[in-house]
């Protein structure tokens, strides 16, 4: 990962550190600090890339990946919460470290953020799919909140709260990409296609290898089943086929460099059981 997209990865944590020197003497700049550590940075990474397919990469590109990573990570403080989670990338997660009290307030906080980015690009579209997307997160961590005191859990309500809780916003990502970098109206819905596919593969394969976890909504799968196999060749097909549908949504983006990175981010959702 570092290797192929390690120049992406050092633009974008510039550009993280440029929007948090704005609020330096902010009670909350050290936490921020600390909940951006150790991230992967693949929705910005496909924010950049989606642009660079289609157009080019400026200061409002780099400014827009912030505002996905931002979403992102305030969405991890809210569920390691609700999950009850102990670890997060090798270390505390934030909730432990920081107390309830500052996890709260740094998700509100960092709202803030989104939108204080979102009035400088002064794109009306773009709030909208930022918008849209944390409505849909909240709305798939409820949905699975209630499932999980559910009797009957089906894959329809699998892949629903997987669609909502994460490949919305790598599907916001890849969208905004193009939207800023003023890609076609087909090129905008084929890399919105391509984001949305990549990450319900990307979920998919996450709880394949976590698959022990009892907490999580694919294990209500598992334990509802008569023969857990079956269950595990479903996600496999699934997954096959949501990687597929992934590639098939660059199929008509011009080919360069970009477009050959987006493909290879594809291969990261490739499980052998």
């Amino acid at each position: 990962m570092l290797e192929t997209y390690g120049n992406y990865i050092k633009k974008i944590d510039h550009a993280l550190d440029k929007e948090l020197s704005l609020y330096s003497e902010s009670e909350f700049i050290e936490p921020l600090k600390y909940s951006l550590e150790g991230g992967k940075r693949i929705r910005p990474i496909i924010l950049t890339l989606s642009a660079e397919c289609v157009g080019k990469v400026d200061d409002n590109t780099l400014a827009a990946s912030c505002a996905v990573e931002f979403l992102h990570m305030e969405s991890i403080i809210h569920d390691d919460i609700i999950d009850n989670e102990t670890m997060r990338r090798q270390k505390d997660p934030f909730h432990i470290k920081y107390g309830y009290n500052t996890s709260i307030l740094t998700g509100d906080f960092v709202l803030g953020l989104i939108l204080a980015i979102s009035s400088r690009l002064n794109n009306p579209r773009i709030t909208k799919d930022l918008a849209t997307t944390a409505m849909l997160m909240s709305e798939g961590e409820m949905i699975e909140n209630r499932l999980e005191t559910s009797e009957d859990v089906t894959f329809d309500d699998y892949l629903k709260v997987i669609e909502y809780k994460t490949a919305t916003a790598f599907e916001v990502a890849a969208r905004i990409g193009a939207i800023i970098a003023n890609g076609t109206e087909e090129q905008i819905e084929d890399l919105t296609e391509y984001g949305r596919n990549i990450g319900i593969a990307y979920q998919i394969r996450d709880d394949l290898l976590d698959w022990k976890n009892e907490d999580k909504l694919f294990n209500f799968l598992i334990k509802k089943s008569s023969d857990p196999r079956d269950v595990f060749n479903k996600m496999e097909d699934l997954l096959k086929e949501y990687s597929e549908k992934a590639r098939a949504g660059l199929r008509r983006i011009p080919d360069n460099n970009a477009k050959a990175n987006l493909e290879n981010l594809i291969k990261f959702t490739t499980f052998k059981a």
